[in-house]
């Protein structure tokens, strides 16, 4: 790996009948959905553009993952569900946002502002 990259982790699995479970979950009752970073990130159908043009905006490179993509890439980092992990150029994943913290964002702009924050200390550190 040549640089650091942000690995969000999504709490819901890969395919397609998932996704159409997650949409009809986020219509109708969306307040027991169990990701919020599909609902700050996502629309009901697709990516929301402010999120889009944010990530293109980033000075580091995203890989976007579901729960079960990450299992299987990842075996021996089990946690909740949804995360934002920094991969260090030596592969390990320290964890920039828990699902906690992301489970109290109420807004995009709050998570892209958490997000730059995140961003702007690990480049102080350096």
């Amino acid at each position: 790996m040549n640089s650091p990259r942000l690995v969000f982790v999504y709490n819901a699995d890969s395919g397609l009948f998932n996704t159409v479970s997650d949409i009809a979950h986020k219509i109708f009752s969306p307040k027991t959905y169990a990701c919020n970073l599909c609902a700050l990130t996502h629309g009901y159908f697709s990516v929301r553009k402010e999120w889009e043009m944010f990530v293109e905006s980033l000075s580091v490179p995203c890989e976007f993952l579901h729960r079960d993509q990450f299992v299987k890439n990842y075996p021996d980092h089990a946690m909740r569900l949804p995360a934002l992990l920094l991969q260090q150029q030596d592969g390990r994943l320290t964890v920039l946002m828990s699902a906690d913290e992301i489970d109290a964002i109420d807004d995009l702009a709050d998570l892209k502002g958490r997000i730059e924050a995140r961003l702007a200390e690990i480049d102080a550190s350096r």
